[in-house]
């Protein structure tokens, strides 16, 4: 049973770290990256889709993406929703074809970008602390119901703890290399 708890929470873990990956990849660097689009969704016959289900999205070049909607009806919605998120860029349509330059960062902006993935970084923290607290319970329930001994629990709290700290360091490496990139000119 303790065994189980520890593996459940190490995978959990893990996936608190791959999401964190995964939102770390959103936040551009002034390069240009297909991946930057996936949570852009559009309105599409009243329900709302990833950009990438009525668009092919491939890069022009190092600094410009293009996204050629598959019904050109929908070029101007699409555009829309890339304009309306929170990502700082300016699309133009080309019939349709939608250019997407990437901005060349400036250093208020590269700052804001650094906030923005410190509180990234830190949801990482929360999600990995949730699992340890979530555990930690599982041990105090089992102990409660005398499924395990005093002993048991205090060992796997403290597994526990061993596996949060790993975690947590691994998202402090993230964040500096991902704070380096940003500050790269």
């Amino acid at each position: 049973m303790i065994n189980d708890i520890q593996k459940t929470a190490d995978s959990k873990m893990q996936r608190s770290l791959e999401v964190l990956r995964e939102n770390l990849t959103k936040v551009r660097t002034g390069r240009a990256h297909t991946g930057l689009l996936d949570q852009v969704e559009v309105e599409y016959y009243g329900s709302p889709v990833p950009v990438s289900q009525v668009a092919n999205v491939t890069l022009l070049d190092a600094r410009t993406i293009g996204v050629k909607v598959y019904e050109s009806n929908m070029a101007a919605a699409v555009e829309k929703a890339i304009r309306d998120s929170n990502l700082g860029l300016n699309p133009a349509a080309m019939g349709d074809v939608i250019r997407v330059p990437m901005p060349m960062l400036t250093e208020e902006r590269r700052k804001d970008l650094i906030k923005v993935v410190r509180a990234e970084a830190e949801e990482g923290r929360v999600a990995i602390r949730n699992v340890r607290r979530d555990a930690n319970n599982d041990f105090k329930r089992l102990l409660k119901d005398k499924e395990i001994s005093e002993d048991d629990a205090h060992r796997g709290e403290e597994q526990i703890q061993k596996l949060t700290d790993k975690y947590i360091a691994e998202v402090d490496k993230m964040l500096a290399a991902k704070e380096e990139d940003l500050m790269a000119i």
